[in-house]
């Protein structure tokens, strides 16, 4: 057997076409794509969990059936919002029975870009920006805040996960070249937005001041107003923030930045410096 042939399909007609039904079932069963997630293949499990029944209608051909799970089982990583639209690419190539090389060649292709893009819509902006609101809300005493952020957060990330997975089985291979001219951009435009949130709910709710007041004589001068303040307001809060940020970067664990937390505001509480 020629090396191209091992990874094409044995059975070389086109499959009947999924449904807007089965998509939908698909779309359910990637929620659940994180379920099995470790540290070698990360959500490969749950990648091949997710479109596992498109496969079986797909390749009624045995040998076509096995290398297609050998090929899904393979490491896989990506954002768990976006992931419907890498399951209809697939898919879609899948049904037409296209080269196994160029299937996976996709996979990996997109997988990577849109993880960073995700990020950047979903928990750099879409989070803080609903959390900000319900949270909001909610140190008003209104009972609503949360509802409100936990049903304006899942109607837009519900909405995405059934409507990217249409997308991307309708539109198919062309949907990557689609994906690649704007990707640049989207990118960008979610990060600048993303931070600009980012730092207002840092100065907004990281309540980190100084109450030392230094004196000098009959002089005396509250160090936060006084001083930090006329320099740049928020400043303790910002460098604080990105303390954390750095130690996370350098692989601490969040745990035990939030005991360093409590541990810093107990004690700046109890010798008045905080």
């Amino acid at each position: 057997m020629a090396s191209n042939e091992a990874f094409t399909f044995e059975d070389q007609k086109p499959s009947s076409s999924l449904t807007k039904k089965e998509l939908n079932k698909l779309a359910v069963r990637s929620l659940m794509i994180q379920a099995s997630f470790n540290y070698e293949r990360m959500q490969g499990a749950g990648w091949l969990y997710s479109i596992l029944p498109g496969l079986r209608k797909f390749h009624k051909n045995e040998h076509d059936f096995k290398r297609s799970l050998q090929d899904h089982t393979e490491f896989f990583n990506t954002h768990p919002f976006l992931v419907t639209f890498i399951m209809g690419v697939v898919l879609a190539m899948e049904e037409k029975k296209m080269n196994r090389d160029a299937i996976r060649a996709i996979k990996i292709a997109l997988m990577g870009p849109l993880g960073g893009i995700g990020d950047a819509l979903f928990f750099l902006t879409l989070l803080p920006i609903t959390a900000g609101i319900g949270a909001s809300l909610a140190v008003q005493g209104n009972i609503a805040g949360p509802i409100i952020f936990l049903l304006t957060f899942n109607i837009i990330h519900l909405g995405v996960v059934f409507g990217l997975i249409h997308v991307g089985y309708n539109t198919g291979v062309k949907a990557v070249t689609k994906l690649k001219a704007g990707m640049k951009y989207i990118s960008r435009g979610a990060s600048i937005v993303g931070l600009t949130v980012v730092g207002g709910l840092i100065a907004a709710f990281v309540n980190f001041k100084i109450a030392y007041v230094w004196s000098m004589g009959k002089a005396s001068i509250k160090v936060q107003e006084g001083i930090l303040d006329k320099i740049m307001p928020a400043m303790i809060p910002l460098a604080y923030t990105l303390l954390m940020y750095w130690l996370l970067k350098k692989g601490w664990s969040p745990i035990w930045l939030i005991v360093i937390t409590v541990a810093v505001g107990l004690l700046g509480s109890v010798s008045g410096i905080l």
